[in-house]
């Protein structure tokens, strides 16, 4: 009996590899790889949204967490008593995507399905730039592309949810993904996979999260015609320690330098003018000339006195910018014939004196006055104008309504160049303006609009959120600009 049981068994081995190499030998059915699923069809691309947090919608965690293709909720785990497990047993939804590997299963049978006619879905998850068609979106004519709705949409033109109040994070974010080269940087996640950090360093998502919005915003197989930032302002609220908040109006241009100089430090950027991509872009320099006031009620003797000891001789620092302040003229306190308020207007040449070297601004603090006056030493490639409207006091916050008059193309910004630089970067001093965010409405109750070029069809857009609409370039000019990104121009 001992030994027969070796040759039992061993026939018994060979003939089950006889029906396996059978069924490899057509298109298996059993093959738990290459298994044909029946239930494809019941994939419902419309409820699909890949936006959101990738965590389960029960526990809570984001480890091992699949997407159902049926109702698109998010649920842990594949094998037995997982919520992913159950939810296909109780509510019949059979196929699920890996939110992390790609790869999709079918549920409760527990296999994997290869299928081409899956891969839109997982383009839509994880969206994909090759250099060369990064290379042409400012160039050739954009074609429009169609949702499963059948709604006809431009990859990069695409609306952003505003969850409750984050508009001021929508227009900034929309602004910086029609500035080429960081929106070019940021579209191949290689750029900025390979750069080392500590371990534990968990700052870096907020890279990630942007990188994903671009490729998202800029996607031309979206299922829908507009793009949610949730899992991009989760990492800022996270990161900005509750400073910027999804449910509570903010200040853009506290946000852009804040994220600004976050993702500088998150790509390991040092003070060094290229040591990162945002650097490369945005960062000028100036020299920053200060001298104290002598006191009031001094005499002129004592005032002539003080004058001549280093305290109060001008002094000179070297700094960089990553953004220009612009100061508007006080607005009128009187009204018209017909008592209407008087809506002054000012020329953007006459805000950029104050960078010209020459004219002088008072600056107050408790005890001492000083005079300081701006000297821009280089040009960055991308200038951002914050055109200062509101001012705080003790008791309210105060807009000023002023229309700044300025030009969409070959704005020269040669004058604010000290006398030693404006002779080098001569022919290098034109730039074009490429968005423009504009503030509406009262101080603290207003929303944020933004004005993007589409380079690659010259055609300008008004973007509000969701609403997006075309708009000619000399209505941009009416508006009451808050943020201005202007770009060298390329012909100089």
């Amino acid at each position: 009996m001992e030994q027969t049981q070796p040759a039992a068994k061993r026939a018994k081995v060979e003939t089950k590899h006889k029906t396996l190499l059978e069924e490899d030998e057509t298109p298996s059915v059993f093959n738990p790889k290459y298994r044909v699923c029946p239930y494809l069809d019941t994939i419902n691309r419309n409820l699909l949204d890949f936006d959101f947090e990738k965590l389960c919608s029960i526990s809570l965690t984001r480890i091992n967490v699949y997407a159902c293709l049926v109702c698109g909720k998010y649920f842990q785990g594949r094998g037995t008593n997982t919520h992913a497990y159950t939810h296909s047993v109780g509510e019949a939804h059979h196929v699920f995507l890996n939110l992390h590997t790609l790869r999709f299963y079918c549920l409760p049978d527990n296999y994997e399905i290869i299928d081409s006619s899956l891969d839109d879905i997982k383009y839509v998850l994880n969206p994909t730039f090759l250099r060369n068609e990064i290379s042409k979106l400012d160039q050739l004519q954009p074609k429009h592309s169609r949702t499963v709705d059948g709604v006809l949409y431009l990859p990069g033109v695409v609306g952003l949810n505003n969850i409750k109040a984050n508009d001021y994070c929508n227009v900034v974010l929309h602004a910086l993904s029609h500035v080429s080269p960081l929106r070019d940087y940021f579209l191949r996640e290689q750029n900025y996979a390979t750069i080392k950090r500590p371990p534990g360093d968990s700052m870096f998502t907020l890279v990630q999260r942007f990188g994903e919005l671009m490729r998202k915003m800029w996607n031309p197989r979206n299922f829908k015609a507009h793009v949610s930032p949730h899992e991009m302002l989760q990492a800022v609220v996270l990161w900005s320690n509750k400073r910027f908040q999804i449910t509570e109006q903010g200040d853009p241009i506290d946000f852009l330098s804040w994220f600004l100089n976050t993702l500088h430090r998150a790509l390991k950027g040092n003070k060094q003018p290229n040591s990162s991509i945002l650097y490369k872009i945005f960062l000028g320099e100036m020299n920053i000339y200060t001298r104290k006031i002598p006191p009031v009620e001094l005499d002129d003797a004592a005032k002539q006195q003080l004058l001549a000891t280093d305290e109060y001789k001008d002094q000179v620092e070297h700094t960089n910018f990553i953004y220009l302040t612009c100061d508007l003229p006080p607005p009128p306190l009187f009204t018209d014939e017909f008592r209407e308020n008087i809506i002054p207007q000012v020329n953007l040449y006459q805000l950029l004196a104050k960078f010209n070297g020459t004219a002088e601004k008072e600056y107050k603090t408790y005890k001492d006055n000083f005079m300081k006056r701006f000297e821009i030493t280089r040009l960055p490639q991308f200038i951002i104008l914050y055109i200062k409207r509101f001012t705080k006091n003790t008791f309210f916050l105060e807009k000023n309504p002023t229309i700044v008059n300025f030009p969409i193309k070959n704005v020269d910004f040669g004058d604010i160049l000290g006398m030693k630089q404006r002779d080098k970067d001569l022919k290098e001093t034109k730039y074009n303006l490429v968005a423009n965010i504009v503030h509406d409405g009262d101080p603290k109750k207003g929303t944020y609009r933004v004005h993007i070029l589409h380079k690659a069809n010259g055609q300008w857009y008004e973007m509000q959120d969701l609403h997006v609409t075309e708009i000619l370039p000399q209505m941009i000019t009416l508006t009451e600009s808050y943020i201005q990104i202007y770009e060298r121009c390329a012909e100089s």
